[in-house]
């Protein structure tokens, strides 16, 4: 018997819900403070570097130990703000991209799971077909064989067959 289903814990309808309720409530809270910038605005502002991100920590701390050395012409209020807006969002978009891997593993894994049980279910209408002839297993394999192409193929499921699911 095939290794099969090995990913048993599935979302429920209330779970699915609620996700999709508390992205939406991101989505609104996050939306009238984002900027899509075009082509020429991602040339103007480009991405600050590492050895840039440290000339603006060390003068944040200036600021901070010592504001009398402040230029008068910053808007500190500003750049205290931009900076805290700066690692939430920094923050923000590590924590997400760690919810995105994750997702997109455990749906890899369903992915697998789903992939498995189609071919099992396949070689059963195959034996059907055989077995019982004109039972309507006939159409339903018709059907089935475009998705696995004779050329160099033993059957489904073989070394020599795709078991890619893709993403």
């Amino acid at each position: 018997m095939p290794f099969q289903d090995v990913i048993q814990l599935h979302f429920t309808a209330a779970e699915q819900t609620q996700f999709n309720s508390l992205a939406s409530q991101m989505e609104a809270l996050l939306q009238p403070k984002f900027r899509n910038l075009n082509e020429e605005e991602n040339q103007k502002y480009g991405v600050i570097k590492e050895n840039n991100k440290l000339l603006v920590n060390k003068v944040k701390d200036y600021r901070n130990s010592q504001p009398a050395l402040s230029s008068p012409d910053v808007d500190w209020a500003e750049f205290q703000l931009d900076g805290s807006d700066r690692s939430f969002l920094e923050n923000g978009a590590l924590r997400l991209l760690g919810l995105v891997k994750a997702m997109t593993e455990t749906k890899r894994i369903h992915d697998y799971d789903n992939y498995q049980n189609a071919l099992l279910d396949y070689k059963y209408t195959q034996y059907k077909n055989e077995t019982q002839a004109g039972s309507g297993y006939d159409s339903k394999a018709e059907e089935l064989k475009q998705f696995f192409p004779a050329v160099g193929n033993k059957g489904p499921g073989s070394a020599n067959s795709k078991t890619s699911t893709g993403a």
